[in-house]
């Protein structure tokens, strides 16, 4: 009788908060305890972390064979990783007690310590250069790539942006043209390490938060247009951009399959290899030495040689509903009238799912290669790091979101 007594309540007992386009939440007003963060959100990426970790041992236990990396032990990458992950976890920890109106106030700020750090990387006695590219800072015995901030700090300024300029939205050169002089600037520094890749998922996050912010379409098309283009010129005034390309259209011929369509055409052995269900954790033979950068930007290859399309599908759909539950947790917020954290967590959502399907579609052959990692799960300490944070803060939004739903303050 109590529970049929408070489900007849009159309506004006609650707070109707609209969640998505079709169905409303009452939320008592009265003294209700808040249920806390987003747990299935947690535990799939804890999962994706495990299974990254597992993964990355895996690729790389027979690196030590080979000549490069014989003063290496077997759990070198494995070592490096666990330990990234105990900083990364501590971080995100940290990130999720600030609440998001400092986070609005410091994205300026972090904004130019991003542009800073993507100067300094560039100085020849700073930064570390691997394979031709100058991306890393050395910190001892650890390396952090400033890239990686640069995406999330890029997010944070345009969510900020776009509720300054929530007003002039509709007028190009007050509203758009601004935001655009900013990413530029970032695209210069990140082409001059070179960073193509960094710079598309940049370019991309600012795109689709100018877009659920409310920027006219035709404008928006008109910055995807532009960007387009930049992209087209790139590649075609650039001879290993452009060979690369050709190498992705025929990587079986005899000039690129030893050249720059080796990683490729490796990659598609591995995963044809693995069949429907694979040859088994660790029995992987494109990791002994064929497939460069295994436990790094072709760890998707590996886990579709060893867990076969079973275990592709599985990370795929793991990505999927990642991405799709940080997406409804921004517009949850927008709902709620937290235009400035809804977009945050929805930036979050297009730089995973984005970055992840460009992964994706390289190991599968359906990209052009571009030296972008598996988010959450490739080897790699400041994309992990950064990562987490950022999922830090979908769950810092979600737990304020909660709050307001129960009659809380933000």
């Amino acid at each position: 009788m109590a529970w049929f007594t408070a489900l007849l309540q009159p309506a004006t007992d609650g707070l109707p908060i609209r969640l998505g386009a079709t169905r409303s939440l009452g939320a008592k007003v009265a003294a209700s305890r808040v249920t806390g963060f987003d747990q299935p959100l947690v535990w799939v990426t804890v999962a994706l972390l495990a299974w990254g970790l597992v993964m990355v041992y895996s690729a790389s236990i027979a690196m030590p064979d080979n000549p490069r990396f014989a003063k290496y032990t077997p759990t070198y990458f494995l070592t490096r990783h666990v330990m990234w992950l105990a900083i990364a976890s501590v971080a995100a920890l940290l990130a999720f007690q600030v609440p998001l109106a400092t986070w609005e106030k410091v994205a300026p700020w972090l904004f130019v310590v991003s542009l800073v750090l993507l100067i300094v990387v560039l100085i020849p006695q700073v930064g570390k250069v691997v394979y031709g590219a100058r991306r890393w800072i050395s910190f001892g015995p650890l390396s952090f790539q400033p890239s990686e901030l640069a995406k999330f700090a890029v997010l944070l300024y345009a969510a900020d942006y776009m509720v300054r300029k929530m007003e002039v939205k509709e007028r190009f050169f007050r509203a758009v043209a601004p935001m655009g002089l900013a990413v530029a600037v970032v695209g210069l520094l990140l082409l001059a390490e070179p960073d193509m890749g960094a710079f598309m998922v940049i370019a991309v996050i600012a795109m689709g938060i100018l877009f659920l912010g409310g920027v006219n379409a035709r404008m928006f098309l008109l910055i995807a247009a532009v960007l387009l283009v930049a992209f087209a010129l790139m590649i075609a005034l650039s001879d290993w951009r452009r060979e690369r390309i050709f190498a992705y259209l025929d990587p079986w011929s005899e000039k690129n399959a030893l050249a720059k369509g080796y990683q490729l055409t490796h990659s598609l052995i591995a995963i044809g290899r693995g069949e429907i269900f694979g040859v088994g954790l660790g029995g992987s033979v494109e990791k002994l030495h064929w497939l460069p950068e295994a436990h790094t930007d072709f760890l998707l290859a590996v886990i579709g040689e060893e867990f076969g399309l079973v275990g592709v599908l599985c990370v795929i759909g793991l990505f999927l509903w990642l991405t799709r539950r940080m997406m409804h947790i921004g517009r949850q917020a927008i709902a709620l009238d937290r235009v400035f954290a809804g977009l945050v967590a929805q930036g979050v959502a297009i730089w995973m799912g984005f970055q992840a399907f460009i992964n994706m579609g390289v190991n599968l052959g359906a990209l052009p290669t571009k030296g972008l990692t598996l988010p959450l799960m490739s080897y790699g300490g400041s994309a992990i790091l950064v990562n987490l944070i950022a999922i830090a803060v979908v769950l810092r939004v979600d737990f304020e979101n909660k709050q307001m739903m129960h009659g809380g303050r933000r």
